[in-house]
């Protein structure tokens, strides 16, 4: 026989390569992909807010108004 006889029962383990680091570039891709979803989707929720946002402001202020004593003498309403 020439050389080395053939080893027999040898066992390796390895680690596939998604596996070694599972959190690697997370924070960072989640700053990054929080702030393009933001700047891609804040012209279609921000307008609606702000409108409703002012609607809600003047509906109040325009209660107080009327409920107050220069409002109900103004719109002349005698309960």
């Amino acid at each position: 026989m020439t050389g080395c006889p053939t080893p027999q029962r040898i066992t390796t383990y390895s680690l596939s390569a998604n596996r070694q680091r599972p959190l690697a570039g997370a924070f960072h891709n989640a700053i990054f992909n929080t702030f393009r979803r933001f700047r891609h989707q804040v012209l279609y929720v921000a307008p609606p807010f702000l409108i409703a946002y002012a609607t809600m402001n003047w509906a109040v202020e325009r209660n107080e108004y009327l409920n107050s004593k220069p409002g109900r003498l103004l719109e002349g309403d005698d309960e």
